[in-house]
């Protein structure tokens, strides 16, 4: 690390460097199931699961891939929310030597297409909900396999016998799959596959353990190389940064998603890695947060503004103790003071934001937790073992404190680059700096701050979302002849997703009409909220479409109303 002023805050506690043992993300989960063999691993929805059971399931996963053809380096995705079914995957895949490509399930069918075909991945993990959906593009790629699980497969009883039904209610349907050809049941495979698959000698600094697929403002999602480095890395340096935890102990809520590089690293191999109990949520539910944090008292909380905004305002609050959390780093969007204000007087314990990306594996900057050093409005400092600068759009020369430039940043846990793509990884990646996009500053004493996001990229519920995947859809539509898609601020999302629609003449199209388009086509949280149709739009003369012109509008227009 460069001699910055930020390393002068840091408290005895913290160190800011790290030496990291060189052993892949999954020799975590077997040391913890020897130190800890009997400890509850996982708490799913009232069933919970030893070290010992998770090690040894991750272990059978990865002998069954070998036996139907995974081998080194080959890709499988995991399509999942948060179940045990998601942790004994990734281990699993990890165990077999294999990669793991992490894959929205509120993916459509065009977007698991464009992911299984740029990834090459020759087998997917996914719910059994989610079949027919894997089903219809499958034999449009290179997947040979499909392993299949169930939310009932992990549930207690009598949930387990339950749920069928209120699946069925939910979704209109129940699907039954057999285990057979190129389906597989992860129920079986953990019953005939035996716990001992070929071990591979991996590079831990080279060797990729994920590659997690991020947007880009040029065109289709581009994937991550995250080495096991990468990751052990950040998770080593998230445990430094939390130095009042002990080993063994905590208790950690998993409501942030395990297809999110966020989550993963936060939660589950953080988790891992110390031995903690991970309490899993399949999906974000006020009702169902606050009873599980008020019965199973987790002790860290990893979280997005959206998260806890929602339970701010969640009109029972009062009914529920939440006094067992004691940490909380916030993510994924900016963090408002006045939350971060509440929330901490709500619970007693520390609530602070912190900053990262995809390609960072995520985090790079946080507030200190429990140190006074602290500035509100402030993303905080570099992690330990991270550099970080803001350097001047124009010259790429460094800038004093308080000036506007791009925020860039070198440490471990910066991506090995892009899948495939080395003209995208040489343009962001340069000397070992990672080049973010963002702008914002940094103060005399070495806190940074956000200015903007990457220029047009829309931040809403936690969810990064780029304008020009939505407007390709969006133009395949017969009746637009110009669309653009710009964010405006939401009070619970962030921000939310407005498009302007410019009709061909002569065509006609309702609000509904290109609503039911969007969501056939499109991942629920990139449909459009709010849809504007004009006779034209501003363009500068060469006919490029002025998108900031029109953010400004909107935000001229909120404020206005306020005013009004």
């Amino acid at each position: 690390m460069e001699n910055q002023p930020w390393l002068n805050l840091y408290p005895d506690t913290i160190p800011t460097h790290i030496d990291l043992e060189h052993k892949p993300v999954h020799a975590y989960l077997t040391e913890a199931a020897k130190l800890y063999p009997d400890k509850k691993a996982v708490h799913f929805m009232g069933k919970e699961f030893s070290y010992r059971e998770m090690h040894e399931s991750s272990l059978k996963m990865a002998k069954y891939l070998q036996d139907i053809g995974i081998e080194k380096g080959d890709r499988v995705a995991i399509m999942l929310p948060n179940t045990p079914a998601s942790v004994i995957a990734y281990y699993g895949i990890l165990y077999a030597g294999a990669v793991v490509v992490q894959t929205n399930p509120l993916y459509t069918e065009r977007e698991i297409e464009y992911q299984m075909k740029d990834s090459g991945a020759k087998a997917i993990v996914t719910l059994d909900i989610l079949f027919p959906r894997v089903s219809s593009v499958f034999n449009k790629t290179d997947l040979k396999h499909m392993i299949i699980s169930g939310i009932k497969d992990f549930l207690p009883f009598p949930k387990n016998f339950i749920y069928p039904f209120i699946q069925k209610k939910q979704y209109g349907m129940t699907v039954k799959v057999e285990h057979s050809g190129s389906n597989h049941l992860l129920t079986e495979i953990l019953k005939i596959s035996s716990p001992d698959p070929v071990e591979h000698t991996l590079d831990f600094e080279e060797d990729i353990a994920i590659l997690q697929y991020t947007g880009g403002t040029t065109g289709h999602p581009k994937g991550v190389m995250l080495t096991h480095k990468n990751l052990i890395a950040n998770a080593s340096m998230c445990d430094a940064w939390l130095y009042k935890n002990k080993k063994g102990e905590e208790i950690i809520l998993g409501i942030l998603p395990f297809f999110h590089v966020y989550g993963m690293t936060t939660v589950m191999i953080l988790s891992v890695m110390q031995g903690y109990k991970m309490i899993l949520l399949p999906k974000f539910d006020v009702d169902t947060v606050l009873k599980t944090i008020h019965k199973q008292r987790p002790t860290i909380f990893p979280g997005a503004p959206t998260i806890y905004i929602g339970i701010l305002n969640h009109p029972e609050l009062s009914k529920y103790d939440l006094t067992s959390v004691q940490s909380c780093i916030s993510g994924s969007a900016p963090l408002p003071v006045e939350v971060q204000e509440n929330f901490e007087k709500l619970t007693g314990g520390k609530l602070v934001e912190g900053y990262g990306l995809t390609e960072s594996s995520p985090v790079t900057h946080s507030n200190f937790i429990w140190d006074q050093k602290r500035i509100k409005g402030s993303v905080g400092v570099p992690w330990p073992d991270t550099d970080s600068k803001i350097i001047s759009m124009e010259t790429g020369e460094p800038l004093p404190p308080g000036e506007i430039g791009e925020i860039i940043v070198k440490g471990p846990q910066v991506m090995k680059g892009y899948w495939n793509q080395p003209e995208e990884t040489a343009a962001i990646l340069k000397d070992g700096w990672l080049y973010t996009g963002d702008l914002g500053y940094m103060d005399e004493a070495g806190f940074f701050y956000i200015v903007d996001r990457k220029k047009d990229m829309i931040i809403a519920g936690g969810f990064n979302i780029y304008p020009r995947e939505i407007e390709e859809v969006m133009y395949e539509h017969p009746a637009i002849q110009e669309v653009v898609t710009v964010g405006v601020p939401d009070a619970y999302r962030g921000e939310t997703v407005k498009i302007f629609v410019v009709l061909k003449q002569g065509h006609e199209a309702t609000e509904k009409e290109l609503d039911d388009f969007a969501r056939q086509h499109l991942a629920s949280y990139k449909v459009p909220r709010i849809y504007e149709f004009r006779e034209e739009l501003p363009k500068t003369a060469v006919g490029k479409i002025l998108r900031r012109q029109l953010v400004e509008e909107e935000k001229e227009k909120q404020s206005n109303q306020k005013l009004g």
